[in-house]
């Protein structure tokens, strides 16, 4: 064990947050799990522990079905913060069984690979339509042209969001996953209640029309599920329905724009993707690896566990780092370089273990049109200016992907 003085790790520095690597490559070689006081957190930077303690039932997401917040020796949160926590603990990525495995049997049925597999053609005529768009106005920002609409548009149209209503879900999208950066400012924390609240009662009241007037969407299928016998209650429907919204779309714009940026980055990896477009597949797994779109992911301890000869006690909080386990040498070999070949990439973007991301599947089929698309219509897209990224470390992205035909 180390602890964190003199760390590279800085989760508020812009230029740890430029290119965050070499801190983790530190990370690693201090040891298997270090004590962070910034955050009260232990890191977990080595890809053979993260993916262990993913599936290590000692660990949870939440300890409320377990302890108080008192018996766990946490305070609870302030008042003020309540709609944002009422709709985030009652989704399944926040719950544990025997709630979690309730919740989870009724969406993936929503998941299934035929169900997936029926939306090819919607994701990949969405995705023509959009790079369409760009290579008529010959450039624009990648992000928001192309990276952002089309996932959201896939998943609302899976929900049953009508058209008309879906030009606030990303900016409420945008406010509640600010409360998943580390130490979040209290103005971050008064948006992510107010787009809580919003987003709740405008679900609220698409769940009473689809009471009255089913579809074929989820929302329907989730009332009638419940109708059925399968307890969910209207909270769990909205918490997981917003869940399904943020965690559907959150990943795969980030991991378009990062991939994008890398490609530019690395112009003989892009001219072989471009020559050879059988490497989409293996591309987006590599791009997923090579600039994690999720950096992060936390558990609190439910019973002490043992890394490397260090004690961590029931109620201390794991930080699990994605991206550094996703460049770790011991699992990729030279992991600082981008090969769209690599065969064997056990990356972790999508998680593991009962928590393995449900929209992994959709989420390929996504990326892999998107990238499809720019590559066959828009094949001398050139950046035209570097792009900022967002001052966030746990979510990681850009704000704007400038691009143009060259």
């Amino acid at each position: 064990m180390a602890g964190s003085h003199d760390l590279a790790f800085d989760p508020w520095d812009p230029e740890f947050l430029a290119d965050p690597y070499p801190a983790y490559a530190e990370l690693r070689a201090r040891g298997r799990v270090i004590r962070y006081e910034p955050t009260d957190q232990w890191l977990v930077p080595h890809h053979a522990d993260v993916s262990a303690l993913l599936r290590d039932r000692r660990l949870g997401r939440t300890y409320q079905h377990r302890f108080t917040h008192e018996e766990f020796g946490r305070t609870a949160p302030p008042a003020e913060q309540e709609p944002f926590h009422t709709l985030n603990d009652h989704g399944m990525l926040d719950l544990e069984p025997p709630d979690h495995t309730r919740i989870r049997r009724l969406v993936s049925k929503a998941f299934t690979p035929r169900t997936v597999e029926r939306l090819k053609p919607y994701v990949h005529g969405l995705a023509n339509e959009l790079v369409g768009r760009l290579v008529e106005a010959g450039g624009g920002d990648l992000l928001t042209d192309v990276a952002e609409p089309l996932p959201v548009a896939v998943i609302a149209e899976m929900l049953g969001i009508p058209e008309a209503d879906r030009g606030p879900l990303r900016p409420w999208s945008a406010a509640i996953c600010g409360m998943y950066e580390l130490n979040p400012p209290k103005d971050t924390a008064a948006r992510a209640v107010r787009a809580s609240v919003e987003f709740s009662d405008y679900l609220r009241r698409l769940i009473a029309e689809r009471r009255k007037e089913p579809g074929e969407d989820l929302i329907s299928g989730l009332i009638a599920a419940h109708d059925e016998g399968d307890r969910l209650t209207e909270q769990e429907m909205i918490s997981t329905a917003v869940l399904l919204l943020n965690a559907g779309h959150e990943a795969t714009v980030n991991a378009t724009v990062n991939g994008w940026y890398a490609l530019f980055r690395n112009p003989g990896r892009l001219a072989d993707l471009r020559a050879d477009h059988s490497l989409v597949p293996s591309a987006v797994e590599e791009l997923m690896r090579y600039d994690t779109p999720l950096q992060l992911f936390e558990r609190w301890v439910l019973d002490d566990i043992e890394i490397d000869g260090t004690t961590i006690p029931r109620g201390a909080e794991i930080a699990m780092l994605f991206g550094s386990a996703n460049h770790d040498p011991e699992v990729f070999r030279d992991p600082g370089r981008l090969d769209l070949t690599r065969e064997d990439n056990p990356h972790i973007s999508f998680s593991a273990g009962i928590h393995y991301c449900i929209g992994a599947p959709l989420a390929r089929i996504e990326l892999a049109a998107s990238m499809t698309a720019l590559l066959e219509r828009a094949p001398t897209l050139t950046l035209t200016a570097e792009p900022p990224r967002k001052p966030n470390f746990v979510i990681r992205g850009l704000e704007n992907l400038p691009v143009e035909l060259g």
